[in-house]
């Protein structure tokens, strides 16, 4: 199956793009929501991620905290690796099966990593990714979040810059204005993933 890896920075909008694909019948894996349930109560995946990091990572009531768990990470990068060990082995296992079950001719994982984990990219055919400026990102995680500039600054920095993840797009949705201009965009990438899915 064609399999469209759709990433992007914080804030640049990957959530309104996948919306507007699924509208269009597409199967859509987000790999931030499989990770959440890798690491749901009772999971493997959790008791994992407990070992290795310890109890502090826990909120009163059992679940993971994620806030602590992303800042952890998102200061050594020697956590980041060994939570990604641990975790994305059980992640790609789902998103397999998500995808076996999948019945259109495309299916997008959305991943927002995409561009720094190596491996990912061997896993999809093509990388769409949802462009706008570093200004813009910040303003909109920022209202999304309710994050301070420093914060979302930092997650920033730790991600790809939006040159490295430019130079590993194969196609690219500007989403720098208005959203009214992203249908337009979506559909006429939408038909050409069908073509490629479906040659003539």
């Amino acid at each position: 199956m064609l399999t469209i890896g759709l990433t992007g920075g914080i804030g640049s909008g990957k959530s309104s793009v996948s919306r507007l694909f699924e509208e269009r019948g597409v199967t859509v894996i987000d790999s931030d929501i499989i990770a959440r349930h890798v690491v749901a109560p009772g999971s493997p995946g959790l008791t994992a991620v407990v070992e290795a990091f310890g109890t502090g990572i826990l909120r009163k009531d059992g679940t993971l905290d994620r806030a602590a768990m992303r800042d952890m990470v998102f200061r050594n990068s020697q956590t980041r690796h060994r939570l990604e060990s641990l975790l994305h082995p059980m992640i790609w296992a789902e998103i397999d099966l998500e995808k076996s079950k999948a019945g259109t001719p495309y299916c997008m994982l959305v991943i927002p990593l995409l561009v720094e984990s190596g491996g990912a990219r061997g896993r999809v055919d093509r990388v769409l990714v949802v462009d706008c400026a570093a200004s813009t990102q910040l303003e909109r995680a920022g209202r999304r979040d309710g994050a301070s500039p420093l914060q979302i600054q930092a997650i920033m920095d730790a991600q790809a810059t939006r040159e490295q993840r430019l130079a590993a797009a194969d196609d690219v949705i500007d989403n720098e204005g208005a959203m009214d201009t992203l249908p337009a965009q979506v559909e006429a990438l939408h038909q050409r993933y069908l073509r490629m899915a479906i040659p003539c």
